[in-house]
């Protein structure tokens, strides 16, 4: 009897530790395929960022949450963390609540701006030199360039970290994004550009506090979004985008992006960037089209034509094979052509999500 009674405790103790748990989500997804470039050898690579993430919320009562997620990146083709020198949980790491009043989150994440632009060409915002997000659709733009450069890299263009992010409720198809991080230094430098450019040293702080808004409405068919943002060293971006479902199989996007440079180069202040691009289902498969440019104030306009097919071998699964022709690059200090001005990019691979 007392046997019976332990085993009912202890099924009962480990039932109250699985629902417990039952709000904590264990995910992420690994991209591994060939990749092949205008003077580099075929190798193994990626497409998309690899990740694995925990994220988890808590019922407060009276309609309160608590929330938190917490995300690494990592090479699918060493096991090591990205660029094997970013921090290991790069793709972010946050904690907030969540009510009537919308989601407040406090730590490291993507910036409102970066986090809505990569939705509208048609590489999904896929860091691959196939799609159009690292590069042209945000004008050239870095959010965070005062990162520290490690052997890797630096940590990442896109994210604020030691910053508050708000997210509003969604009314009518409308919501608002925004962001506002501290001056705290990330122990990196950022040289000056062109006459009359502001200088930064090693170890410097900001001049001003980063922060980033974003608007976005999606109702149907149809999704816009509007955004600005100006980092550590007063680079601003603004950008408009849109995309139609014009029938069920194709949707069409658009995407145009300011930068303004002032600050720190003065002699190539502005940058343009903008995308049109297009995605077509056939069958369980769809085919990505886009064109887009770059122009840097006194410099050749780099050009770029990508076209991409993915066939979904399940919900979670896909194949993928992109080509890419990338013409005319600049160098943004100098404003010349580049050593290699025209970059074909070719890739052939397999995502699984989990």
């Amino acid at each position: 009897m007392k046997k019976s009674l332990l085993a009912v405790a202890l099924l009962g103790a480990f039932a109250g530790v699985a629902q417990a748990q039952t709000a904590v989500q264990i995910y992420g997804n690994i991209d591994a395929g060939l990749v092949k470039r205008t003077d580099q050898t075929l190798a193994i690579g990626k497409r998309a960022s690899n990740t694995l993430g925990f994220k988890g919320t808590e019922d407060l009562g009276n309609g309160l949450k608590a929330l938190f997620q917490i995300e690494m990146r990592y090479e699918p083709d060493t096991g090591t963390t990205e660029n094997n020198g970013r921090p290991l949980f790069q793709g972010q790491s946050r904690v907030g609540l969540q009510g009537d009043f919308g989601m407040i989150r406090l730590g490291r994440g993507l910036t409102p701006f970066q986090e809505v632009v990569g939705s509208f060409e048609p590489w999904h915002g896929l860091p691959t030199p196939a799609g159009f997000y690292t590069d042209i659709s945000i004008a050239g733009y870095n959010s965070t360039p005062l990162d520290t450069n490690t052997s890797g890299g630096s940590a990442s263009n896109n994210r604020f970290s030691n910053a508050i992010f708000y997210n509003s409720p969604v009314a009518s198809g409308f919501q608002v994004n925004a962001a506002w991080a501290s001056k705290e230094s990330t122990g990196g430098a950022l040289a000056g550009i062109g006459p009359g450019a502001a200088s930064y040293a090693a170890n410097s702080e900001a001049t001003v506090n980063p922060f980033s808004v974003a608007g976005t409405y999606n109702n149907g068919p149809a999704a816009a979004m509007v955004a600005y943002e100006r980092n550590a060293v007063e680079s601003k971006i603004w950008s408009i985008a849109g995309s139609l479902a014009a029938t069920p199989e194709l949707k069409l996007m658009g995407t145009y992006s300011r930068q303004d440079q002032g600050h720190t180069n003065t002699l190539r202040p502005k940058t343009k960037g903008w995308v049109l691009g297009a995605t077509y289902a056939v069958g369980p498969g769809k085919v990505l089209a886009g064109y887009g440019r770059k122009h840097i104030d006194n410099a050749p306009s780099t050009k770029q034509f990508s076209l991409g097919y993915e066939y979904n071998l399940s919900k979670r699964t896909y194949l993928y094979v992109d080509a890419s022709r990338k013409k005319d690059i600049v160098n943004a200090t100098t404003g010349n052509l580049a050593g290699v001005p025209t970059v074909n990019h070719y890739d052939v691979g397999v995502n699984h999500s989990f």
